[in-house]
């Protein structure tokens, strides 16, 4: 699994549910393994990159959003119904790599 460094990510309720999940099992041979991404990097975390165009896209049609729920709509539009293309996803090791 692969997450950013959120707080909720490191609550002891998460860390339980780990380590209940990989009980008794050496490291190498954990049923879930996570991967932290320092929070709010783009440089590590391609989610990131999608935060930062949806961003960008509100910004640039902020303008013309009379209320919240048009705000909401366009980042549904921007993140819903766009493909977008992760350059940097051989960073994160031959599995992900496959993907695309």
């Amino acid at each position: 699994m692969i997450w950013d460094g959120a707080s909720y990510h490191r609550s002891n309720e998460f860390k339980a549910y780990l380590d209940t999940i990989n009980q008794g099992l050496n490291e190498d041979e954990y049923k879930v393994t996570c991967i932290r991404f320092a929070p709010n990097d783009p440089t590590q975390n391609p989610v990131e990159d999608i935060w930062l165009h949806a961003k960008k896209f509100i910004r640039e049609f902020y303008h013309l959003c009379k209320s919240f729920s048009h705000v909401k709509r366009l980042f549904e539009l921007v993140t819903h119904y766009q493909v977008f293309d992760f350059p940097k996803i051989f960073m994160y090791g031959p599995f992900f790599s496959q993907l695309i």
